[in-house]
């Protein structure tokens, strides 16, 4: 089950970049410009079809995808190129794939509010909210846990002792009862697919790091979205999305301006490679395909304002240098354009690495001893 939920993960997330570079891709046919490659994944090539005058390709590295589209890099001179349209068809085609990423959360939100979807929300009291839940989302191998046949997706309903039982509302409740009856045996009502069942098991006095008397995870989950009806869905999905947006923006002006300042990364915030992400998302798919679904949209939405931040090698530092030739009324030199790109490109592939080793290998390593 854990690969499975991995691989539905990563190709999520491979397809978000596949749709970003459609964006592209369909802006670029629109103007005429000739499109010499759309490939999935980054060469080595693996293999490859032309159809008319593009060349489809899936390649040997699977972290995205790319369009090779004619006079991009500049110093060509054909009305077939990029570089010999007008700066506003250029500046529309570099902002295809940003607008694709919106539309995809348009689309997906959508879904999301057609079926319904539980999110976490901690311990907090949210207004609005009281249908909540707590659930496993994850279970230790060999734990007490899994000796009780407790599984990822059960709603914890009471436990009981020999000398007192409780309701399980908030993920506190369960904590302080399983820390109270360390070393003595109780049970545990569980509901799974509606229906409700017991088991016994015995919380450990010892136990190894990072597993808990247990070795059960536990998150309260409520049905903060609403379902609609299909109709009315894509209205709430447009709404939400940009709802979605402007709380993004907000967290990464909040995030650069801590940054800046000098507090450094700001508390609460997690920084995540492609590793990461993908571990982040399986780990939504255990609360059902609303909130993994959520989880995508809201990811679409970063990517979306990521890519226009105005650094070189991404799409913000594209629709920088067009805005810099508009302004001086010549393009900027394509070698200094060039040089810039590549030396951002591989310091945010340095970054990348880093970010890998650092924050998401450990997650990794979670990930796996969980058995999620």
């Amino acid at each position: 089950m854990m690969i499975i939920t991995l691989l539905i993960a990563f190709f999520s997330l491979i397809g978000l970049m596949i749709i970003h570079e459609f964006g592209h891709f369909i802006i670029a046919k629109k103007f005429g410009v000739r499109v010499e490659e759309f490939g999935i994944g980054y060469p080595p090539k693996l293999f490859g079809m032309q159809f008319g005058e593009t060349v489809y390709s899936v390649n040997l590295i699977p972290l995205g995808a790319f369009v090779k589209i004619y006079g991009e890099e500049g110093g060509v001179d054909d009305y077939r190129s990029f570089a010999g349209l007008d700066i506003w068809k250029r500046i529309l085609i570099v902002l295809g794939g940003v607008i694709a990423f919106w539309v995809a959360s348009i689309i997906i939100f959508s879904v999301v509010f057609g079926i319904g979807a539980s999110i976490p929300v901690g311990d907090q009291d949210v207004m609005g909210v009281n249908n909540t839940q707590v659930v496993v989302v994850g279970v230790q191998a060999g734990s007490p846990a899994a000796e009780a046949g407790l599984k990822a997706g059960d709603q914890i309903v009471s436990l009981a002792s020999q000398s007192s039982t409780t309701k399980a509302n908030k993920i506190v409740d369960f904590q302080n009862f399983i820390s109270a009856n360390k070393g003595k045996q109780i049970s545990l009502t569980f509901s799974r697919d509606g229906k409700e069942s017991t088991t016994s098991l015995t919380p450990r006095a010892t136990y190894p790091a990072n597993q808990g008397p247990t070795g059960v995870a536990v998150e309260r989950i409520a049905n903060v979205i609403q379902k609609y009806p299909w109709y009315l869905a894509p209205w709430h999905g447009l709404l939400f999305t940009g709802e979605v947006t402007w709380q993004t923006l907000a967290g990464v002006y909040g995030f650069f301006a801590s940054l800046v300042s000098g507090h450094g990364v700001p508390a609460g915030a997690e920084l995540a490679g492609p590793v990461g992400i993908t571990i982040f998302l399986s780990r939504a798919a255990d609360y059902g395909p609303g909130f993994f679904l959520y989880f995508i949209g809201s990811l679409s939405v970063l990517l979306a304002i990521f890519n226009l931040l105005p650094i070189p090698a991404l799409d913000g530092g594209k629709l920088l240098f067009l805005i810099i030739e508009k302004i001086k009324g010549k393009p900027v030199s394509v070698n200094w354009e060039q040089g810039l790109t590549i030396f951002f490109f591989v310091l945010l592939i340095s970054m990348s690495l880093f970010i890998t080793v650092k924050f998401d290998f450990p997650r990794v390593a979670e990930f796996w001893k969980a058995g999620l």
